[in-house]
């Protein structure tokens, strides 16, 4: 019988090293895209979920066109993260494995650039790169893609995201202006489309299912619970689901770190993974997941990308992401390879239109979910515990000589009670954990306790916070993560100490708790931010809330409340900031010419496109127009 993939074109080499990988059928990106892409004659334009395959649909026709036996750079791929950097070069590596002279370099950052340089040298027909790293060995002029055919870019809308558009270019331009450029990707904003017009001509498309929809094999469903309970909420599902082996999505590294933390100091079996960690950290829980030693993955959206592991059970989001289309890739960690999975989310009360806009990006339902209460939680584990039991493989030659001794010490019980006791050796714990357990479902009347980001970490009280206000802000090319960072370092505190963080354009608003306010203070007394004092204040004072009010003081307005100090000028804070057109904050246009920073100096035109180019901060857009994203 002839295998499906030899009808496709596949070699026979290929074929029987694929089937040694256990793949029998191609998944349907795999038949649709091969035999258009074996002609190597078209640019490539592929659409489909995570999970699909996409790695072998360009990844095996890349091996039929290559000449293995010129040991030179013919094939480039792109991908945005080390982790599936090095799942992509494993992946071919293997697919080429009978394939005589075939060589497959992985090239990424945080290894050891040296021996990728000798990995190139000593001959490689496939690159396998992230664009940073990539860079670095062309700015040494270590490779030479003279005779480079293919460039693929793999995970495209997630390189854009993460701001590699400029390395994309700069890399592109060192190669033949023949080759043939494949681009594949989840999802397809606006970017991606202009990347395809960039580099392609007349590309072949090709969609599987609708544009930036969700894998049909997984469910979704949504919690709604108050602020300060998210983290109760998420023990709460965990507990629910005993066999659970899946990826926990939060927005920061430190929200990363902290529930892990939180997690692994109650007993769960977690670990962060996020881009602090060295490659060799990364490399260990990575293995530790992959071997299912480790049951919570606790990750940001960078991190986690180029996670392929099979059967993952559950993505929880902790935290909804910034950009839509990230949910898209959240949920694709789980339903993988023809499995079912299911994709969670913790919200509060105003997040709720999130979840409806998600819906009609995805074109799926998102099912309102009730938390389980403590009795539903025990039950659980009860008869999870009495399952494990019936179904344990017995090795009878080795417990057959304790079994007399086991025996002896049972004597005195009946079987019910010995039951009882095996029962209760887990079922306990949760008993005293869950006795009077609260109701965590958010109710009608909460809206008003959410505190908004706060409720992203939701291991804090929601009270006893003081609101502050800092003179930096977004034009200072600060995110909320940035800004959570420069905060805990220079006052010396844990990001959990900090609340809600509100960025705005030239200014921001941070909130801390009461018993920190002062170490707050006196960390940034002589703080300078490239060469401006960064000012610290407490929300309020000096009218710093009319910059939200949009109040007008001394004949113009004032970006951060402060009054006016040069009377009816228009100038503030010093005569330094001032800002042409009209600010509509939450609307629409940002400065029309030129304008001053605190200090007086001159900063660049930021009229029409910021500098000519769209500029996207987080889920805003600054410049020629400011549009929130959700």
């Amino acid at each position: 019988m002839i295998n499906p993939f030899q009808l496709l074109g596949i070699s026979d080499d290929v074929v029987n090293a694929i089937k040694d990988l256990g793949f029998e059928n191609p998944t349907p990106i795999q038949e649709q895209s091969i035999p258009v892409l074996l002609e190597g004659t078209n640019d490539f334009v592929g659409l489909a979920q995570t999970g699909t395959g996409k790695t072998a649909a360009f990844g095996l026709p890349l091996l039929e066109l290559i000449d293995f036996k010129m040991n030179k750079p013919q094939a480039l791929i792109l991908c945005p993260t080390r982790e599936l950097c090095l799942q992509i070069a494993n992946d071919l590596k293997n697919f080429s494995k009978n394939v005589a002279n075939a060589h497959v370099v992985a090239v990424y950052g945080g290894a050891n650039i040296m021996q990728q340089l000798r990995e190139i040298r000593n001959g490689v027909q496939i690159v396998v790169a992230t664009p940073g790293r990539m860079l670095d060995i062309i700015g040494r002029k270590a490779i030479d893609f003279t005779n480079v055919k293919y460039v693929v870019l793999d995970e495209a809308d997630e390189m854009l995201n993460m701001g590699f558009q400029e390395d994309i270019n700069e890399i592109l331009s060192t190669t033949p202006d023949d080759k043939k450029t494949w681009l594949f990707s989840a999802t397809m904003p606006a970017e991606v489309r202009r990347i395809a017009k960039t580099y392609m001509e007349n590309p072949t498309e090709l969609t599987m299912g609708t544009k930036n929809t969700g894998n049909v094999n997984i469910e979704h469903e949504y919690y709604v619970v108050r602020a300060r309970d998210k983290y109760a909420a998420l023990k709460r599902i965990v507990d629910f689901n005993p066999d659970i082996f899946g990826v926990v999505f939060c927005k920061t590294k430190l929200d990363t770190q902290d529930v892990a933390e939180h997690l692994i100091k109650d007993g769960y079996n977690a670990d962060a993974l996020h881009g602090d960690l060295s490659q060799q950290q990364r490399d260990k829980v990575m293995q530790r997941f992959r071997e299912r030693s480790m049951q919570l993955l606790i990750a940001t959206d960078v991190a986690a990308r180029g996670i392929d592991v099979n059967n993952v059970t559950h993505v929880i989001n902790y935290a909804l992401p910034d950009e839509i289309e990230s949910y898209t890739h959240r949920s694709g960690r789980t339903g993988r390879a023809g499995k079912t999975g299911i994709s969670i989310c913790i919200i509060n009360s105003k997040e709720v239109g999130k979840i409806r806009q998600i819906e009609r990006i995805i074109g799926k339902q998102f099912t309102k979910a009730e938390l389980p209460t403590g009795f539903d939680v025990c039950e659980k584990q009860l008869f999870s515990l009495v399952h494990k039991v019936h179904n344990v493989e017995v090795n009878a030659e080795q417990i057959d000589q304790y079994i007399p001794r086991i025996m002896d010490e049972f004597a005195d019980l009946t079987k019910e009670e010995v039951i009882k006791r095996f029962a209760s050796l887990e079922f306990n714990r949760f008993l005293d954990y869950y006795k009077n357990a609260p109701d965590l479902n958010a109710q009608a009347d909460d809206r008003g306790s959410d505190r908004g980001e706060r409720g992203a970490r939701g291991i804090r009280s929601s009270e006893g916070y003081t609101r502050l206000f800092i003179n930096l802000g977004s034009v200072d090319e600060f995110t909320r993560g940035d800004m959570l960072s420069f905060i805990c370092n220079n006052a010396k505190v844990s990001g959990k100490n900090v609340g809600k963080i509100d960025l705005k354009g030239v200014y921001s608003f941070f909130e801390v708790e009461d018993a920190i306010v002062d170490k707050v203070f006196d960390g940034f007394k002589a703080v300078d931010f490239n060469g401006r004092n960064v000012r610290i204040e407490r929300s309020g004072d000096g009218g710093r809330e009319g910059g939200e009010r949009g109040e007008r003081r001394g004949g113009g307005r004032s970006y951060g409340g402060g009054e006016r100090r040069s009377g009816g000028g228009g100038r503030s804070f010093g005569g330094g900031d001032r800002r042409g057109g009209d600010r509509r904050e939450g609307g629409n246009r940002e400065g029309g010419g030129g304008f001053r920073d605190f200090s007086g100096r001159k900063r660049e035109d930021r009229g029409g496109n910021a500098g000519g180019g769209s500029r996207r901060e987080g889920g805003n857009r600054e410049g020629g127009d400011r549009r929130k994203k959700w």
